[in-house]
């Protein structure tokens, strides 16, 4: 008989997860909830989260509530009478009347080596600070925040030049091959949760779009290099540069060291045809490769150096 599970997602991470699940011989897809439509793009049409999406491809019934802790949806979840509920970058915190619902308990997989980055941003935290390796873990949900034991961790070996949708997609992928077996040992009581070492524990919080903003002056090329891929796509790593139309903001969406040494923090050290760089702190230099320019698409330096004169020895502003 095949074990009830209500699944809950919201990220990219946990589409191809459901994917799995929806397919599954071990799990019967007993509801999906997801996060509400939120305003995106340039003209914020309201657009379903990746789950909302996978579910409307798939043709299956998704529900969207403001909260999962009123008694409205409580009462939608005791209907459905799940064995367990799985979570995977929801986007809601669950409380202990919710918790207490399904027999086997709430799992959630987390895209980090807890207790390593609990919260909600551990695949950016693993990009920014140069990780070697990350991974996912399944858990068993509690009331505090991803600290619960650890059921199981499948580990990922980073190459160093991923962008965080890369990542996550590349993690989400990863938890699909092994959700069926390692939420069927849970359910049988084959494998038991280890507590977490609390005292080693780090926590990253939500990004804010301000995050993105390089600090010149406090930041070598290597850290502003991840901040590339780790704020990719959103906010994505930004600055101001001088131009002949004024001030204009830019995104970096492609950029790589080099073995030039600056002159300042924040100067333009070349603005040509063949390189676009900018001084970092502890004398770095900066290449940019690619760039979305407000207003426009993304290009390369060169195509935007072709339409934009940068004043060369000038410097980055942040306003």
């Amino acid at each position: 008989m095949k074990e009830k599970l209500y699944f809950m997602g919201s990220g990219e991470i946990a589409v191809p997860i459901i994917d799995k699940l929806y397919s599954s011989e071990c799990f019967e897809l007993v509801g999906v909830c997801t996060q509400e439509d939120k305003p995106a793009g340039r003209n914020k049409i309201l657009t379903p989260t990746p789950v909302g999406l996978w579910a409307k491809e798939k043709g299956v019934s998704v529900v969207k509530p403001k909260s999962v802790n009123s008694d409205e949806f409580i009462s939608h979840i005791k209907m459905r009478q799940p064995h367990l509920i799985l979570v995977v970058s929801f986007g809601q915190i669950l409380k202990q009347p919710i918790l207490n619902i399904p027999v086997i308990g709430c799992i959630n997989i987390h895209a980090s080596l807890l207790p390593k980055y609990r919260g909600a941003s551990p695949v950016t935290a693993a990009i920014l600070n140069g990780d070697a390796e990350t991974g996912v873990c399944f858990m068993q949900m509690e009331k505090g925040l991803d600290s619960g034991p650890v059921f199981n961790e499948i580990r990922y070996t980073l190459r160093g030049d991923e962008t965080a949708d890369e990542l996550e997609k590349s993690l989400g992928k990863l938890a699909a091959q092994h959700v069926d077996a390692i939420l069927s040992d849970i359910c049988s009581g084959k494998v038991s949760g280890v507590l977490q070492d609390a005292s080693s524990a780090t926590n990253v919080g939500k990004i804010k779009k301000s995050d993105g903003l390089i600090d010149w002056k406090n930041k070598s090329a290597t850290q502003i290099e991840r901040m590339v891929r780790a704020y990719h796509p959103w906010p994505g790593a930004y600055t101001f540069i001088h131009t002949q139309k004024g001030i204009r903001k830019i995104i970096i969406t492609s950029a790589s060291c080099t073995d030039s040494v600056s002159s300042a923090p924040g100067k333009i050290e070349a603005a040509n045809s063949k390189r676009f760089e900018i001084g970092a702190s502890s004398n770095s230099v900066l290449k940019l490769n690619r760039l979305i320019p407000e207003g426009k698409k993304e290009m390369s330096a060169e195509e935007f150096l072709r339409g934009t004169r940068v004043e060369l020895a000038s410097e980055c502003v942040n306003l």
